[in-house]
């Protein structure tokens, strides 16, 4: 099985361009065999951090971080793409893009400025009239409004991590025959607590993805406002439905539409998941919400998949680099924490499971790792595969 490899560039990364995975043997329909890059597809410098595929035509989509576009690409051998027209501008440090059912448009997300942009798609797939959604409003009012009332669940609270002053003490401690043990994590991305608006005490948007719903509806999530925005989607763009308002701090990152009709969202900085469902009105809420008990407070999350049979959620951590294993329970409504497991590598950031196989994209680690899912509890074991792979940080299947 094969898999597209989104990665970032040398401006904040080690790869040239889009990768490309082989999991398991050629013919295997699974990913549990050994693992190995098969090389670059296309050099992308402006580093195609997020990728999604057209439902119809052999194209892919890339969301080139650092350049602010999105860009399309055909593919034109089993291990060649080639770029489709012109970049699309959208937003500063867009993300993340999602593509709609219907392939009439895209949505890119922009965690650098909050913007929410849908580009549309013409009969062939070509992006073009990228058209900005309204802008985000602080549910929480200014960073000394501690009156501020959130909605839902309990909120463990978001504490601004300092990954480098902990690595450097700790490097200290250890001396010169054991600090080369001690993780790099003074090379950590910046996180939205660590910016300089953050730091200096400003709350500014930042979008982080968009999720396609149920009749004619799509989710964006806001880490820097501590929002779940619903829209409804139509050929003249995306019109405000309702805004979700989640604890503030908690920083809703990435989230999963579930078949029993719930939308789960995993917080980066309080590293939980909560669930959201509509009411019979057709207004959203927080139904529920799960801790990850035992990451640090100094941990990151990051990505959120679902096992095939929608009965498991896995939710990566960053820092301690372990992914957690919950069970959705009753209708769908509520979730447990079942394990926090090892992943093996270094900031995992994406993951995805492939039948009894996880694979994790260690963005710091430069590798892609497999690991063995029990078939009975589904938690994760040690890992089975590695492979070196340049800073990826997404794994999309290909067709």
């Amino acid at each position: 099985m094969r898999f597209w490899v989104g990665a970032y560039a040398p401006d904040n990364g080690a790869a040239e361009g889009i990768g490309i995975l082989q999991a398991g043997e050629a013919e295997a329909p699974g990913a549990g065999g050994p693992l190995g890059m098969v090389g670059t597809a296309v050099a992308a410098p402006g580093s195609p951090s997020w990728i999604a595929a057209h439902p119809v035509h052999d194209l892919l989509y890339a969301a080139l971080e650092f350049d602010g576009t999105v860009q399309a690409y055909r593919r034109t051998a089993d291990t060649r793409l080639t770029r489709v027209g012109a970049p699309v501008p959208v937003g500063d440090a867009v993300c993340h893009i999602a593509v709609s059912p219907d392939a009439s448009s895209l949505i890119a997300s922009c965690w650098g400025d909050g913007r929410v942009v849908r580009v549309d798609l013409d009969a062939a797939g070509r992006p073009s009239n990228p058209v900005a959604a309204a802008e985000a409003a602080d549910p929480h009012g200014s960073p000394s409004d501690e009156g501020a009332v959130s909605t839902g669940a309990r909120v463990s609270g978001a504490v601004v991590p300092d990954l480098a002053a902990a690595a450097r003490a700790l490097r200290d401690a250890a001396g010169d025959e054991f600090s080369h043990l001690i993780p790099a994590y003074d090379d950590v991305p910046e996180t939205d607590a660590e910016s300089e608006e953050a730091m200096a005490g400003a709350r500014v948007s930042r979008a982080h993805q968009a999720i396609f719903l149920p009749r004619g509806l799509v989710a964006t999530t806001d880490m820097g406002l501590d929002l779940v925005r619903i829209w409804r989607h139509s050929s003249q763009g995306l019109s405000p439905v309702q805004d979700v308002v989640l604890p503030k701090g908690s920083g809703p990152r990435h989230g999963v539409w579930h078949p029993s009709g719930h939308l789960y969202v995993v917080t980066e900085l309080s590293r939980e998941v909560f669930v959201l469902a509509p009411d019979r009105e057709g207004r959203w809420h927080v139904r529920s919400g799960e801790p990850l008990l035992g990451t640090l407070d100094t941990d990151t999350a990051a990505e959120l998949c679902t096992s095939r049979d929608g009965s498991t959620l896995y939710a990566g951590v960053r820092g301690s680099d372990t992914v957690g294993v919950l069970s959705v329970r009753g209708a769908g409504e509520q979730l447990q924490l079942l394990a926090l497991a090892e992943t093996g590598t270094h900031w995992p950031r994406h993951h995805v499971v492939v039948d009894d196989t996880l694979l994790v994209a260690g963005q710091l680690a430069h590798e892609i790792v497999s690991l063995p899912l029990d078939a009975r509890t589904g938690v994760p074991g040690r890992v089975r595969h590695r492979t070196a792979s340049p800073s990826p940080t997404r794994l999309l299947p290909t067709r």
